[in-house]
């Protein structure tokens, strides 16, 4: 038996005073961040997992139905 492997995408947005700022958009609230990429993936792989385990104890789906398209940037 295969184990479901699902994924959150992470956006992380380079700060004006350094750093980076992460937010998970099919999780709504989850923000955090750090001072280099590697401690924001660190910060943000830690954030996830208790998000996750947050909704898990209170018998929430982790399914947000966040809709995604994309379009053209005009010219």
């Amino acid at each position: 038996m295969t184990k479901d492997v699902r994924e959150i995408e992470l956006v992380f947005e380079p700060q004006d005073e350094g750093g980076y700022h992460v937010y998970a958009p099919d999780l709504p609230g989850l923000h955090t961040q750090g001072d280099d990429l590697d401690d924001a993936m660190a910060s943000a792989n830690e954030a996830v997992a208790l998000y996750v385990e947050g909704l898990r104890e209170d018998g929430e789906p982790l399914d947000m139905g966040v809709v995604r398209r994309k379009i053209p940037v005009p010219a």
